[in-house]
């Protein structure tokens, strides 16, 4: 059987995991994307130097696996009977990426999230197969879940005439696929405002672990991830910090998402503890944010900000702020773009000011007039920019466009595009509606806004776990009613 056709048939088994109709049907589906994922990843890179310690000694990689799926087996048995210990884990687990050494060659892959997704997906799988939880019919699907199912089909559908198939193959093992259950898991929670709450205290926990550790990489000169970092800061009149991610940039997008989530419960509490106590966390995560440099992440928090002001006070007030500090800003880069080496009669200029994602952006909109109908394909970006652009460095041609809709355009084409655009406006749509007065359903859409704007200056927005967490646990929430507000009870006389 051809490589692209078992990849497809994960695909669509991921999407039968979002949209199944019947609750059996959905759980075989998601039992078949949690079987196939990984037989598509080793049976890719069997043959490859990565996987030579596993050949070299089977009985080892035997007992690893078997140690591994009981450990798989116990977690879901822990899941199955206390539902709200799985966003917890996967809160817990989401930010960690380990750094695995094999073959001469280092990746760093979310191995606690895939245990967290692939045990909270058996314990929804198995007993509705089993028949302990009978086969009841689920919701219709919505809008969105359509979308990203279509998503996550037609990416396999692309990686068919990919110009590089491995990284197709990669991405779809590796992101799509799992997060695709990661939401379905997410989408189908009783969400209560205890259990977000206690999301939101582990992720604020770890976020200011990681500013901890941030502040010691700033203050001893020191990273300890990142080889690329490191060597930037020995050349640069700055440092960057990155703690224990592997990128100055993703480590700044999950402190402006924590921080986003904090800001909602400060504009919206009343008790003066609480204040001061989230106004500590917040100052504390803010110095962290600064140490990155990243302005992705400062861009983001803002338009996070105005997102939670528009839902607590007055949506024409937020979007007035953003449109004059977008004047202001195009204003001030007209008149002093020396300010920030902006050089408006040259590319090269652009260039500079924008950390080489001007010659990128170019690039990836020159590959889409090549090829508008259906792209280079799937995961293509980096080898059809290198072929393209035979003049660029090695480091710009590794590196996806660093905006989104760019490498969705270069990669599927119009297709791929008009998808991803309905996607956001699904997304939007299903987030937004009725979120005023709603502190938990605020902070998850502007979270997720702002993380639309964070990938349109760095990529990863189907990679990055944190879109589809935002999108299960905001279309869960969006679900469920309102409840209408009782009436007051009438005062109490005091003789009474």
């Amino acid at each position: 059987m051809d490589a692209p056709l078992p990849l497809i048939l994960a695909a669509l088994f991921a999407a039968g995991a979002i949209v199944a109709p019947r609750a059996r049907l959905r759980a075989w589906s998601t039992l078949g994307a949690l079987v196939l994922a990984p037989i598509l990843l080793i049976s890719d890179i069997w043959d490859t130097e990565q996987v030579r310690p596993l050949r070299d000694h089977p009985s080892l990689a035997v007992v690893g696996v078997v140690l591994g799926l009981a450990a798989l087996a116990a977690l879901a048995v822990w899941f199955d009977r206390t539902p709200s210990a799985f966003p917890l884990c996967a809160a817990a687990a989401i930010p960690f990426r380990i750094p695995i050494s094999s073959g001469g060659s280092t990746s760093n892959l979310l191995v606690p999230l895939y245990v967290v997704v692939g045990a909270g997906a058996l314990a929804y799988a198995i007993p509705r197969i089993a028949g302990e939880r009978g086969d009841e019919r689920e919701r219709p699907a919505t809008m969105l879940e359509w979308l990203l199912a279509g998503t996550i089909v037609l990416y396999a559908l692309q990686a068919w005439y990919s110009k590089d198939f491995d990284k197709a193959l990669e991405n779809a093992v590796f992101f799509y696929v799992p997060f695709a259950l990661l939401f379905a898991l997410l989408a189908r929670i009783t969400w209560s405002r205890k259990l977000m709450v206690q999301v939101l205290t582990v992720l604020s926990v770890l976020a200011l672990a990681f500013a901890c550790i941030g502040f010691v990489e700033y203050a001893t000169r020191h990273l300890f991830l990142n080889p690329k970092v490191i060597a930037s800061n020995q050349f640069e009149s700055y440092f960057r910090v990155n703690s224990l991610f592997f990128d100055p940039n993703i480590y700044g997008r999950f402190l402006a998402i924590v921080m986003i989530g904090l800001a909602a419960v400060l504009i919206w509490a009343s008790r003066p503890r609480d204040i001061w106590t989230v106004t500590l966390v917040l100052a504390v995560l803010m110095a962290g944010l600064v140490l990155t440099l990243s302005q992705s992440s400062f861009a983001a928090l803002l338009l996070g900000l105005l997102v939670l002001a528009g839902a607590r006070w007055s949506p024409r007030w937020a979007v007035g702020v953003g449109v004059a500090a977008l004047v202001v800003g195009a204003i001030f880069i007209v008149a002093a773009p020396s300010s920030i080496r902006l050089d408006l009669n040259s590319s090269k200029g652009a260039d500079t000011a924008t950390s080489g994602r001007y010659d990128l952006l170019k690039g990836g909109i020159n590959l889409f007039g090549d090829k508008p109908l259906k792209g280079y394909g799937s995961g293509a970006f980096s080898r059809a920019y290198r072929h393209a652009e035979r003049g660029s460095s090695a480091e710009k041609a590794v590196s996806a466009s660093h905006t989104i809709p760019i490498t969705v355009a270069a990669e599927q084409g119009l297709p791929g595009l008009l998808v991803y655009i309905w996607l956001l406006v699904a997304a939007f749509l299903a987030l937004l509606r009725g979120v005023r007065g709603d502190p938990v359903r605020a902070a998850i859409a502007a979270a997720f806004i702002a993380l639309v704007l964070h990938t349109w200056s760095y990529a990863s927005f189907l990679e990055d776990p944190l879109t589809w967490a935002l999108l299960g646990t905001g279309l869960a929430l969006s679900l469920v009613p309102r409840r209408r507000r009782r009436p007051e009870a009438p005062p109490v006389p005091a003789t009474a």
